[in-house]
């Protein structure tokens, strides 16, 4: 069933032993009498590929004389009627009713759209076009033209065309040229130029695309995703990022559409019954891969937990097979995970923060309004908050002097005894120094019953020499003792040695080395036991070197540790860490691992588990807000709409309120 060369993926294949009479034979008894055997039914059509299921249409029309679809959307109902009926169509025509489904009637399902135009081979977009004409007797790009407009409109006629080039000779003068075109035609003019967004990514073939995506990176700093967010929006914008997402990786799209489908409250029922008909026979195996290294959990029990009885199981006999059980890492997922490593090697990417020297700045100035706005009965915090937001913290420095200078007050005094709760605490841990909020942080969590290890592990994981030095020299200034000597008496075993090789700040600051990178990826290997030979150091001796080499070498280096480590183990060093080690020595290593592949994005996803579900987790929220401010909050801000399809401040703004949701959407700078 596989094309010829190719290795077959789905995860329905022909029946063996198939016998199309027998089988309406006994769909015909299945349904015969009052009520109908469901489980015979589904049982049998879910195990049979779609040209057997439409044989046994054949099969049953001519033995019975009656039509198969009729009468099962006869005898059954709801959900698992839909999913039955859609598998007995053939994929062209399933297709051509899902697309003509959403554009009938009052308004358009343009997610159907877009899923189905962007992800089909032109091939498959050509058997749609015709299948449409032959079902409805009428001309799809006519329908789709009167139904959608704009930009939008454009894109999905240059797809319907089922034009893409398929040759995988890539020109690299021409992947140049397309991605200097791409960011001229964006992020470099006034306005954008949308048609040349429209004919490089509606023309060019698959290959080609990753690697002017590659290209892009390179010249401008920032995924193509990023940009494309930034300069165009709606509809068409939705198109060209499932464009993206389907040429970088089609099982990863349809991985993130059925996770979508299935996460919060209720269930996308259409989207999960088209995505599970529309790819069991050519690619479910990639899609269950990719979605169990990405979500931490099957694709299967996902379904599980999500839908109920004969839908249910239907479901899960087209998804063939719960990958929990299994609990390994796959080949398929290695290749996303090196190339990942090989993006974040050769990225060179601005940080930028959201928070700058305010022009024109009058320190003396800025002390009068904040002293006016604490003076007399009551207090303007809106005043507070807009000064101290839009300042930096070497500006706030100096109103602290010119606050004392002039009113012989201390400012930070003053504020503690006007502010209240998270604002007090997000207002006054600006007024410090970088270097002394982090100490003050780690002071936090290691004082008093009680450890916070996930703050200790944020700080220490993600700071670099300089900003260990400088923290060092504020606990001690602070507190009247080393930073080394409090992570050491308040931790044990290998997560105090962790800490403590961080305290150091002796990382590496030199490039990779590919020889030591090689070795350092052996002794990994070997330390997590996924090597092929063994080592003839002892236990302890591996992970001494092991955590010495994730502690003390420089980024740059690690990246290559990790691309060869992939290479040699067919294994993502995260996914290897989070699955043979545990507690707070896995959660630093795998922080360690997360900040060398991409710091920004994991802030982000802190940002993200800080406000998600009940609750909010307020002390990670400032904590972040606060240190990054400076730093690379505009790059979190881009990396958490990319991991999580919704702004920063739009989470902040839902899920904070009052002052303190003010400031923080301060810090925050913007909305993207």
């Amino acid at each position: 069933m596989a094309p010829k060369g190719k290795v077959y993926r789905g995860s329905v294949k022909d029946f063996p032993g198939f016998n199309a009479s027998q089988d309406a034979d006994a769909l015909y008894n299945a349904m015969k009498g009052f009520g109908s055997d469901k489980d015979a039914i589904l049982d049998l059509i879910t195990s049979r590929s779609n040209k057997q299921r439409v044989e046994i249409c054949q099969a049953y029309k001519s033995q019975y004389g009656k039509d198969l679809i009729a009468d099962l959307k006869y005898e059954l109902t709801g959900k698992f009627e839909r999913l039955i009926v859609s598998l007995m169509r053939p994929p062209a025509y399933s297709d051509a009713k899902e697309i003509k489904d959403a554009i009938a009637g009052i308004g358009t399902d343009e997610k159907c759209l877009i899923e189905i135009l962007a992800s089909r081979t032109n091939q498959e977009i050509h058997d749609l076009v015709a299948a449409y004409k032959d079902a409805y007797e009428r001309d799809l790009e006519a329908d789709v033209v009167g139904d959608t407009s704009g930009h939008f409109k454009k894109m999905l006629v240059v797809l319907l065309q089922g034009a893409r080039e398929e040759d995988d000779v890539v020109s690299e003068d021409l992947v140049e040229q397309d991605a200097k075109d791409l960011l001229e035609a964006g992020e470099l003019k006034w306005g954008t130029d949308e048609a040349q967004f429209i004919y490089i990514l509606g023309r060019r073939s698959k290959q080609h695309l990753r690697m002017v995506f590659d290209e892009y990176l390179k010249i401008s700093g920032k995924p193509i995703e990023r940009s494309i967010r930034a300069e165009l929006s709606g509809d068409f914008e939705k198109l060209m990022l499932a464009v993206v997402k389907c040429v970088r990786s089609t099982a990863e799209y349809f991985a993130e559409r059925l996770y979508k489908a299935m996460k919060g409250l209720g269930t996308r029922d259409n989207t999960l019954i088209r995505i599970m008909v529309s790819r069991s026979e050519i690619d479910m195996l990639d899609i269950r891969e990719v979605f169990r290294t990405k979500y931490d959990k099957s694709l299967h029990n996902m379904i599980k937990e999500d839908t109920s009885g004969e839908y249910k199981k239907a479901l899960l006999k087209l998804c063939g097979g719960d990958d929990d059980a299994a609990g390994e890492f796959f080949p398929e997922a290695a290749q996303v995970a090196y190339r990942m490593w090989e993006l974040s090697a050769v990225a060179k990417v601005e940080l930028r923060g959201t928070v700058q020297p305010a022009s024109n700045f009058n320190d003396d100035g800025d002390a009068q309004v904040l002293r006016k706005a604490m003076k007399g009965l009551g207090t303007d915090e809106g005043a507070i908050i807009e000064v101290l937001t839009q300042r930096s913290n070497a500006q706030r420095q100096q109103i602290l002097k010119a606050y004392k200078a002039h009113y012989g007050r201390d400012l930070l005094a003053d504020l503690k005894s006007e502010l209240s709760g998270s604002l007090a605490k997000l207002i006054l841990g600006l007024m410090l120094t970088p270097a002394q909020y982090d100490a003050k942080q780690l002071r936090k969590a290691v004082e008093g019953a009680g450890t916070d290890e996930s703050t200790l592990i944020e700080i220490m994981a993600t700071r670099n020499n300089q900003e260990i030095a400088a923290i060092n020299e504020a606990y001690q200034q602070a507190y009247h003792k080393s930073l080394e000597d409090d992570l050491s008496s308040d931790t044990s075993g290998h997560f105090k040695r962790i800490l403590v090789s961080l305290a150091l700040g002796n990382r590496d600051e030199g490039p990779e080395n590919l020889t030591q990178a090689h070795e350092d990826a052996k002794v990994v290997a070997e330390t997590l036991k996924l090597a092929d030979v063994a080592s003839n150091d002892s236990s302890d001796s591996l992970e001494t070197r092991f955590l010495s080499i994730l502690c003390t070498r420089s980024y740059p280096h690690l990246r290559r540790v990790f691309q060869e480590f992939v290479k040699m183990t067919n294994h993502d060093v995260e996914h290897a860490i989070r699955k043979r080690m545990s507690g707070d020595v896995r959660d630093a290593f795998v922080a360690i691992v997360r900040s060398v592949k991409n710091k920004p994005a994991f802030f982000a996803d802190k940002l993200y588990k800080s406000m998600k579900g009940a609750g909010t987790d307020e002390r990670t929220l400032t904590r972040i807000m606060i240190s990054r401010s400076e730093i690379d909050l505009l790059n979190i801000r881009g990396e958490f709409i990319d991991l999580f399809d919704k702004s920063l401040y739009h989470m902040i703004e839902k899920d904070t309120s009052g002052d303190y949701c003010k400031a923080l959407l301060a810090l925050c700078g913007g909305d993207d």
